[in-house]
């Protein structure tokens, strides 16, 4: 995992409501629709919130019908897990 995809983690990570998106993706693939329901925000910022979930990589998506389905890149995740593990290592022997 490079800086540039560790920044843009970053940046997905730094707001609220894109932290609630990922709390409610654990439990499973959920529609836009669900996800509009849920947090109570527009469809506009719904849409802007996942385009910077997936430019991180941290969510996929796949279009069913009118509506896109999300759910966490798990991948992606076990690596930015790994890069944290390992940059606490170098910082906190130990850990």
């Amino acid at each position: 995992m490079n800086l540039v995809q560790i920044s843009l983690i970053g940046k997905a990570l730094s707001d609220p409501n894109r932290l609630r998106i990922i709390q409610l993706l654990t439990y499973g693939e959920q529609c836009g629709c669900e996800l509009l329901e849920q947090m109570q925000i527009t469809q506009s910022t719904l849409s802007h919130h996942m385009k910077t979930l997936e430019n991180s990589g941290l969510v996929s998506s796949v279009r069913k019908g009118k509506w896109s389905h999300y759910s966490l890149n798990v991948d992606k995740w076990s690596a930015f897990r790994d890069y944290i593990e390992n940059s606490l290592k170098a910082v906190l022997p130990g850990v």
